[in-house]
């Protein structure tokens, strides 16, 4: 699970890196909701019930969650923008395949794939991670982050344009339409990171997790209809659990895991992973209940009786305001780190659904919502990867990404259950039809009161922002940045690689290896000799260095474990030397 690294790309990214990956996230997530304007409608639509056409948008749900890890752990070991691109490849046919037809089956069979564009989210980040100067990291992956919010915003205005106006099939020609434009977008602007994972494909792992997700996911999304307490709902979610607790033994003891259990349990991955649960959660109570209250008839009482069209628009400044955030949160993670932004989201998540009890009388009461929501919602989410990426190795970006990521999905999942559930027991019975009531919306939003409450304890017990990382991150040379890498480390190995003479040695390879003989770490020295690794836990470790035209070099060196640097030179013997001996 530790990195090397090839040669540099052949050119250094252009001003255009951010923008396109931001368009193929938020391309990614118009596929969750392109769906949403015809969802009432997919029965009859697709001649089916009602319990078979929800599998049109449960598969998209299940195949995203599958391919998020997996595809990051994959854009981690053979290159995240190969990668980025399969995956977008993959959307384009599933696109297709589900325009062109009206049967159930068929269609379940290209919403999966649409499904498996979710990927295409940690891959970004893991590019933007990779190619990006650091002081251009911090927004790029805000945008990235919140492209998912975005997309979801802006795609239910045009979907239920292009529905009320045209075949409802024009939905998938468009989502391939933009997927193409992705996919060309991605060759010309976006090129390959250097950063490759050691290691092969955990491929029994990545079995192992599919499968446990899958028996979770399931009975969250079809426990409606099923019944929560039926053997089929409560069977399949014991025997997720018996899976994933055999999935984590097997991990653990997997030289390449597909997920590190062991950075995932760290406290910084653990809680910004909880809390992204959460996040989740608060994010897809607004996405649900705003659209119907703004679509129900005024002979309600509360009903806003606006057209399909209009409720899109009122809902979309939630995602416009999620992707203004991205520079504001820049400013304020860079002044006080992460954390403070997650707090400072939550905080403003909570505002707006403590406000929103009040403020369900007029369409122009659910834009104010909408945009203190997307506010929240976007300095929320901004802050996870730059969370996730501040504790693991470079070489884990896309894996840990992609679990942070999936982490988002299973809150929108519970939520998408959760908030059906209390909408339909709240119900009224008029004529045939069950029409959700105002006391049913303010339950949703009390849910997702408690749901960011949760979340800000979680974000509050994330270790704070240490004393040694609080410089902004304005490295413009390698020096700097080598510079600032070393202050960043406080448990670890550093020092210099030198030569017989004493001289530094540049883009020398320095391996970390356990007392089992293991690679715990690796990295290229930087232009002045420097290196920088950190240990994952106190005892003996060897490092190994070596470079073009000198001898290999292996040095013994313990760690006490604390929160200080061993300070080590190492001084490669001249290849001379290293034959003679």
């Amino acid at each position: 699970m530790t990195h090397t690294t090839t040669d540099q790309p052949t050119r250094r990214p252009g001003g255009a890196i951010v923008p396109v990956l931001a368009f193929a996230g938020i391309v990614v997530a118009v596929m969750q909701t392109l769906l949403v304007p015809v969802i009432k409608d997919l029965p009859e639509l697709l001649g089916t019930a009602p319990s078979n056409a929800t599998w049109v948008m449960t598969s998209t749900l299940l195949a995203g969650a599958v391919a998020t890890p997996i595809m990051g752990r994959l854009g981690d070991l053979y290159g995240k923008r190969r990668m980025l691109l399969a995956s977008l490849s993959v959307m384009v046919v599933g696109s297709l395949i589900a325009g062109f037809t009206s049967a159930l089956l068929v269609m379940i069979v290209g919403r999966a794939l649409q499904g498996f564009a979710m990927g295409a989210i940690p891959l970004g980040i893991g590019l933007m991670r990779d190619m990006l100067p650091r002081e251009k990291l911090g927004e790029a992956m805000a945008l990235m982050s919140s492209s998912i919010g975005v997309g979801g915003g802006l795609a239910l205005p045009v979907a239920a344009l292009v529905a009320q106006h045209a075949d409802w099939h024009a939905l998938f020609f468009l989502a391939a339409g933009l997927g193409v434009v992705a996919i060309v977008l991605t060759l010309v602007a976006v090129p390959e990171s250097p950063m490759r994972a050691e290691g092969t494909f955990d491929g029994l792992g990545a079995a192992g997790l599919s499968a446990g997700l899958v028996l979770f996911l399931l009975p969250i999304t079809k426990g409606s209809d099923w019944g929560w307490t039926s053997t089929t709902t409560l069977g399949l979610f014991a025997a997720s659990a018996v899976v994933l607790l055999l999935w984590g033994v097997m991990e653990l003891r997997v030289k390449a895991p597909l997920v590190d259990l062991r950075t995932t349990a760290r406290r910084s991955v653990l809680f910004t992973n909880l809390a992204s649960i959460m996040v989740g959660v608060s994010f897809y109570v607004v996405s649900l209940v705003l659209p119907q209250l703004l679509q129900l008839p005024k002979a309600t009482g509360y009903g806003l009786g606006q057209s399909m069209v209009v409720a899109g628009l009122c809902v979309a400044p939630l995602g416009l305001t999620m992707m203004f955030t991205a520079p504001v949160y820049a400013r304020i993670s860079a002044k006080y780190g992460p954390k403070v932004t997650l707090i400072l989201g939550m905080l403003i998540i909570a505002i707006g659904y403590g406000a929103g009890l009040g403020l369900m009388s007029a369409a122009w009461q659910t834009i104010v919502i909408s945009v203190v929501l997307g506010a929240g919602i976007g300095l929320a989410y901004s802050s996870l990867p730059a969370l996730i990426v501040g504790s693991v190795p470079a070489s884990e970006t896309g894996a840990a990404n992609g679990l942070n990521t999936l982490m988002r999905s299973i809150g929108t999942s519970v939520s998408s259950a959760v908030i059906g559930m209390v909408l339909a027991n709240t119900a009224n019975n008029v004529g045939g039809l069950e029409v959700p009531t105002m006391h049913g919306f303010r339950v949703s939003f009390l849910i997702a009161t408690g749901a960011v409450a949760i979340g800000l304890l979680f974000a509050l017990l994330l270790p704070g922002r240490r004393q040694a990382t609080k410089p902004q991150l304005r490295a413009s040379s390698e020096e700097d940045a080598a510079l600032e890498r070393a202050q960043e480390v406080l448990r670890g190995f550093r020092g210099r690689v030198l030569d017989a003479d004493g001289g530094t040695v540049a883009r020398a390879k320095v391996t970390l290896i356990d007392r089992r003989g293991r690679q715990a770490g690796a990295t290229l020295s930087e232009a002045d000799g420097s290196y920088v690794l950190a240990v994952p836990a106190e005892g003996a470790y060897v490092l190994a260095a070596r470079a073009p035209g000198h001898g290999p070099l292996a040095s013994s060196a313990t760690h006490s474990g604390d929160d200080r640097p061993v300070e080590l030179d190492l001084a490669l013997p001249s290849e001379t030397v290293a034959a003679q001996a």
